[in-house]
């Protein structure tokens, strides 16, 4: 299974998003998580702050995949928002993110958040995914490539 949809909640998608600063954008993303899965706002974020601060999470190819662990998460969850303009999230391509997808795991279960960001980071690398993100109009046109395998899972 390689489309996200389990870890993705439509609530929990933002088709269009502006952020003057890196801090900006993880609020929003933070809050529109908390918000989908029930979760403290405040929690989530200082959570994926510290994540932040010890390297970044940019991937390139203008993709950034903030993680953490979170007290009260009981499986894998995300957000996912495109940024107009793109947000500086010092990926080593020097490419600021506008495709940037949130990632949650449970506190105490290490080894399902490293399966959950290594689906992500290889759904996100494809650059069909990619441009199928970019091009799609709306919240609808997004979950559609959200729960569409890519066409082929060699990388």
């Amino acid at each position: 299974m390689m489309d996200l949809s389990d870890l993705l909640a439509p609530s929990a998608i933002l088709p269009r998003v502006h952020a003057s600063s890196k801090r900006q954008a993880l609020q929003a993303v933070c809050e529109t998580l908390a918000e989908s899965a029930g979760l403290d706002a405040r929690a989530i974020f200082d959570a994926v702050l510290l994540r932040e601060r010890l390297s970044g999470t940019g991937m390139g190819e203008g993709v950034a995949i903030p993680h953490a662990r979170a007290a009260g998460v009981k499986t894998p969850i995300g957000a996912f928002a495109r940024f107009d303009p793109p947000v500086d999230f010092d990926a080593l391509d020097g490419r600021p993110a506008d495709l940037v997808f949130l990632l949650l795991a449970p506190a105490e279960r290490g080894a399902d958040h490293l399966k959950a960001l290594a689906r992500v980071a290889r759904f996100l690398r494809r650059a069909e995914v990619r441009e199928r993100l970019r091009a799609a109009r709306g919240l609808d046109g997004l979950i559609s490539v959200f729960e569409t395998p890519p066409k082929s899972d060699a990388a």
